[in-house]
């Protein structure tokens, strides 16, 4: 439906415009533009508003932009307006989350692809994942608003709690607290800059839960945005780091819980004891619950206790959807984040509009709507969601016949925030605009090099104060000692009942027995490794996929962006890129002199495989041992494991889909993210 002046009611709040079952017939390619994220970074790559080095015509058949270079030779920015630093928080946290793509034939929903499947696969692995991204996201944005919460009530900043305390009690005077609170969210929606007047920023860490100036918990100011405050070498990554050690904070209290860890009622140990020749099962993950309760009599066994088996079935079972919940509330935390600070290409203001008009019918109806009425129909609702179940049940039935699939037209996605990305679609675009120039987005910069012990620099855009207050009303001596670097902060607690429960102790002997067996298991490893190379030659499959998992010390790891250094069936080689052709390819040769000449004007080559990209409908990110086995490796020899990755190809005459698994890429999150973001593919996470 459409007015007189031309305005379209969907725009504003549009709905699906395709139905889910449609499919279609082929797969496109980027320039068919098969979403909006395709289209986007089409635009964005051949006329950008603000060109950055990846948008800049070139001569090159595929230029390098830096992607074995230290990160200050790396041009800036790489996508015009977006900081380098911001592209590779966005990079890195993209390649922890996505391990397993599928190409889906209908449209996506929303518009953009790159959703997360329905019936996504469960592990372990990923639920941490989803865990550390809800930290990063939601947990990061809601230890931010107590902060601000606790600057306003503290009375610190004297003149701005002074405004909002008056217009309050004003507001309420004359009973327009709703009008005042929907009018406030419509305005921090619609016009950024007075986020920053009545919300000026500060460093999270440096901010105390009384609203005062404290010194932060890692000892000193090295990041604004985590909660410790800790140094890191890259933006992001100090609170990345938070977010693991989050997951193994609590994983590490309740491994102390199930093995009935109470230092308090122990009693000392002393030098000749068993305990000091033992290490503490807390700090290795070795103990169970099950010694536990052998210790105090009990009989943990499936045969005595017949709750085990079905509680442990009941919380496996539970776990997939658990997951995949997790993942949506972080999803939508991202596209309401996005909609209200979008980053290139995508529209600077239409999805900032597009929710503060939903909110204005509520800024209006809030001059009309009394205090009784709202209650009245509050109550109305709870009493029909709790009685009205024989005609809830009715109306939904009624539903799934005449409107399919219409649970998915109403989601926020579909709906309100429809074209808005999550971070992973948000990162896929940006990839995408490389792609379409033939200039590819270089991965983020490794660092050998532990992060500096100095306080962090601050800007007026990182602590400012509304008017003329002072910064959290400190002066600069206070804010100096507070950022003033002090390695004891970090071991404080909050009592010697909870240093107690935190210290792990070995005990000088339960440390040589550690070393001891570090030392046996490492030369179990080598001689492993040793054994595979001779399986590998007569032909054990898994062997060869196991050759060069563990690279050696020093190995050079210089790949990228056409070839990248690869085992095909144990032999070494290069998996590459070529796009010379009509038809885009990614290959795989084990000839020696591609390190040395390269594959962009090679034509000698004799690939082993060749897939064409836009044939690929799966790709999955495939380790290069098992998961105990990467353990072990890694504590007994701390070393990286190099993992792999399967390629997936669409059936073609009838033929059966031809699958290539390729392993010991040192760069192979570099090489997934090229090649779903090259194609025309509409991809769906699993």
């Amino acid at each position: 439906m459409t007015v007189t002046g031309g305005v379209v009611y969907k725009d504003l709040l549009p709905v699906p415009a395709a139905d889910p079952t449609q499919h279609e017939g082929t797969t496109p390619t980027l320039t068919d533009k098969p979403t909006e994220s395709h289209a986007l970074a089409l635009e964005a790559a051949k006329s950008p508003e603000v060109a950055g080095a990846a948008q800049v015509e070139h001569a090159e058949e595929v230029v390098d932009l830096g992607w074995n270079e230290p990160k200050e030779q790396i041009p800036s920015p790489l996508v015009g307006g977006l900081d380098n630093e911001d592209l590779w928080v966005l990079v890195r946290r993209f390649n922890k989350q996505i391990y397993h793509v599928k190409e889906i034939p209908n449209p996506p929903p929303g518009g953009l692809d790159l959703n997360i499947a329905d019936e996504e696969e469960f592990s372990p692995d990923k639920l941490r994942s989803n865990i550390e991204r809800l930290y990063m996201t939601i947990g990061i944005g809601v230890i931010a608003f107590g902060k601000h919460i606790a600057r306003l009530r503290s009375w610190r900043e004297t003149r701005r709690t002074a405004w909002f305390c008056s217009v309050y009690f004003v507001a309420w005077m004359f009973d327009l607290i709703t009008p005042l609170l929907t009018a406030i969210i419509i305005g921090l929606i619609a016009c950024p800059p007075l986020r920053s007047i009545l919300f000026p920023p500060a460093p999270i860490a440096l901010v105390s839960p009384t609203g005062g100036v404290q010194k932060p918990r890692s000892g000193t100011l090295g990041s604004h945005d985590s909660v410790t405050g800790a140094p890191e070498n890259h933006k992001g990554e100090a609170v990345e780091q938070e977010a693991s050690n989050f997951v193994n904070g609590i994983a590490s209290v309740a491994l102390a819980s199930a093995t009935g860890k109470h230092p308090q009622n122990e009693p000392p140990e002393e030098a000749d004891e068993p305990a000091s020749a033992i290490p503490d099962p807390t700090s290795i993950a070795v103990g169970t619950a099950e010694a536990k309760e052998k210790a105090s009599g009990g009989n943990p066994t499936p045969e005595h206790d017949k709750t085990k088996v079905p509680m442990e079935t009941a919380i496996w079972t539970q776990m997939r959807p658990i997951m995949h919940g997790l993942a949506d509330v972080t999803d939508t935390w991202e596209r309401f984040a996005n909609a209200l600070s979008p980053t290139p290409p995508f529209p600077q203001d239409r999805y900032r509009i597009r929710l503060a008009t939903a909110v204005l019918p509520l800024f209006l109806a809030s001059f009309f709507v009394t205090s009784y009425m709202y209650m009245k129909g509050v109550t109305f609702v709870v009493g029909f969601g709790f009685f009205g179940d024989p005609i809830i049940k009715r109306g939904l039935d009624l539903l799934d016949r005449k409107f399919p699939n219409w649970e998915k037209l109403l989601e926020l996605r579909n709906t309100l925030l429809k074209g808005v990305p999550t971070n992973a679609q948000l990162t896929i675009t940006l990839l995408r605009i490389g792609e379409a120039n033939k200039a590819p987005i270089p991965p983020p910069p490794r660092e050998t090099q532990p992060p500096p012990e100095k306080p962090a620099e601050l800007n007026d855009e990182d602590l400012h104060a509304t008017g003329a207050d002072y910064p959290l009303n400190a002066t600069k001596e206070e804010l100096d000692t507070a950022m003033a670097p002090d390695p004891t902060v970090a071991h404080e607690t909050g009592g010697a009942d909870i240093d107690a429960s935190k210290n792990h102790k070995h005990g000088k002997k339960g440390s040589k027995v550690l070393n001891f067996f570090r030392t046996t298991v490492k030369g179990g490893v080598e001689t492993a490794i040793g054994t595979d190379k001779v399986k590998a030659k007569v032909g054990y499959t898994h062997a060869q996929n196991r050759l060069g998992a563990v690279p050696k010390k020093n190995e050079d790891r210089t790949s990228g962006p056409v070839e990248f250094k690869a085992r095909y069936k144990g032999s070494k080689g290069h998996v590459y890129i070529t796009t010379k052709a009509t038809i885009p390819c990614v290959a795989f040769s084990g000839d020696k002199t591609i390190e040395t000449i390269g594959t962009a004007e090679r034509e000698d080559l004799h690939p082993v495989w060749s897939i064409p990209v836009g044939d690929i409908t799966e790709l999955r990110k495939v380790g290069g041992y098992g998961w105990k086995t990467k353990l072990v490796v890694g504590w007994a020899m701390q070393r990286e494991v190099a993992d792999g990755l399967e390629i997936v190809a669409k059936a073609v005459d009838g033929k059966e889909r031809e699958v290539v698994k390729v392993t010991a890429m040192p760069l192979r999150d570099e090489l997934f993210n090229r090649l779903i973001a090259m194609g025309g593919q509409k991809w769906e996470c699993w």
